[in-house]
């Protein structure tokens, strides 16, 4: 079998998420931002007359902030039930890749805080993580990004 990935970059590494589950790819854009949000959430935005919430994936996965640059991108992307923006360092592709291609975690990365990790694509040179974007936010998180908006 195979699957279609949307393959960006986030503190010098690779991550992907299945193509279905992504709407669109944009250019950095205003952002509002909300007071009393969670840390994580920058704000929302404005895309073609709908308000949408936008995370920071940097902050979610505890990472160093850093400025924004050309490169810059907003994945729009389907949530649970939710449409949220996703600010990410950049996009570098779509690339299509085989199951058999697909490797399970190592069991020291499996924890309950990782469980929107599904696995490691492994290609001739590199690695590309994978993630389960529907658990990058647990479902309190999403039920209160969802009263954001």
């Amino acid at each position: 079998m195979e699957q279609q990935l949307v393959v960006f970059d986030l503190a010098g590494e690779s991550y992907g998420i299945n193509i279905a589950a992504v709407e669109s790819i944009i250019k950095m854009q205003s952002i509002t931002q909300l007071p009393q949000a969670p840390i994580y959430v920058k704000g929302v935005t404005n895309l073609r007359g709908a308000v949408l919430p936008v995370i920071d994936l940097r902050i979610r996965f505890g990472l160093e902030t850093q400025e924004i640059s050309r490169q810059t991108r907003i994945i729009i992307v389907t949530m649970g039930n939710l449409k949220v923006g996703v600010v990410v360092d950049g996009v570098s592709e779509v690339l299509r890749v085989q199951d058999d291609t697909i490797e399970a975690l190592p069991p020291m990365v499996s924890t309950v805080n990782s469980a929107f990790l599904k696995g490691i694509v492994r290609l001739e040179n590199r690695l590309i993580i994978l993630l389960e974007l529907g658990k990058v936010l647990d479902f309190d998180e999403q039920k209160a990004l969802a009263k954001i908006v």
